[in-house]
């Protein structure tokens, strides 16, 4: 794979020659069915918790229960951390040795033990289908994402409270660059980013459409989708996910004017926490036509943004 297309982790729904029984850790994430917020209540931080929780109701309990359980079932398996969120779950676990069955299916039974209970709380099953995993591998990848999974209510809150999303943001520093940013900043703090980087070669219907669905699959399994749009096959990825609702850097090549807003859906956008808009470079009025050395600098900050 192109270096810094896909940094640090599989990010597939389910990596069809990977080894679903053997020694690994992962982070899984399930939602709850049309993503209800069944399972507790997030609060802001208070006398008696320094940063935004989440308080879990009775089913919320019982789900946490059943994770517990899973190292009770599967002594293969070590659980390393839980956050239990209002509308999905994020653990991680670690396969310490061979697990006589796929990890799927003891997922799948941890799932069958929550419904049990959600069945008899709200009458309904508790999950979407199916469940994403994150496969953990590089030095450093384990502590980064405890923290990310330990950090999400406060990225929660922040997200849903913080307004700021409109104000231009200067001398932001990503790597060697100094940038100005609108919308969500909390993007570049993301675990999982993909630079998209598609050959102005790519010009045909179904290779475009080969590109589009390649970069959804990452996108639907959780990564931030980051580019400046160039190349047509870039700006059908970037369109097509934007349209989707999934989170999104867009690099400009035009920088911000001082009172500057994003218009249309992309305003919208900002509003949901689900886009952020970074500008390398200064504002000008003037049309000016890119050049392709600048062209080589817009895709390398891309990249600099997915492995930060």
């Amino acid at each position: 794979e192109e270096k810094g297309l896909v940094p640090l982790y599989s990010m597939n729904r389910r990596k069809p020659s990977h080894d679903y029984n053997g020694r690994c850790i992962y982070m899984i994430t399930l939602n709850t069915l049309g993503r209800g917020p069944v399972l507790g209540t997030l609060h802001d931080a208070d006398g008696s918790h320094p940063k935004p929780w989440v308080e879990p109701n009775e089913l919320g309990d019982k789900v946490l229960s059943c994770w517990r359980q899973i190292a009770v079932f599967h002594p293969e398996i070590r659980l390393i951390a839980v956050q239990l969120m209002p509308d999905h779950l994020h653990g991680i676990l670690f396969v310490t040795s061979e697990l006589p069955k796929h990890l799927g299916n003891v997922i799948n039974g941890f799932k069958i033990g929550c419904n049990k209970f959600s069945r008899e709380m709200i009458g309904d099953v508790l999950w979407e289908k199916s469940y994403n995993d994150i496969i953990l591998r590089g030095k450093g990848q384990l502590e980064r994402m405890v923290h990310y999974v330990h950090d999400n209510p406060r990225r929660r809150w922040i997200k849903h409270n913080n307004r700021d999303f409109f104000t231009i943001k200067n001398d932001v520093s990503i790597g060697s660059w100094q940038v100005a940013t609108v919308g969500n900043q909390f993007l570049l703090d993301h675990p999982l980013k993909v630079a998209v980087k598609c050959s102005r070669s790519i010009k045909s219907d179904d290779d475009i459409a080969q590109e589009v669905n390649k970069y959804l699959a990452m996108a639907d399994a959780g990564a931030v989708l980051i580019s400046p749009s160039i190349s047509p096959a870039e700006k059908k990825v970037m369109r097509t996910a934007f349209d989707a609702g999934y989170p999104l850097i867009i690099i400009l090549e035009n920088g911000f004017s001082p009172l500057w807003k994003p218009g249309g859906k992309q305003f919208d956008a900002c509003a949901e926490g689900r886009l952020l808009l970074v500008a390398p470079w200064s504002h000008h009025n003037e049309h000016k036509t890119i050049t392709r050395n600048q062209c080589h600098q817009l895709n390398d900050l891309a990249r600099e943004i997915a492995l930060k």
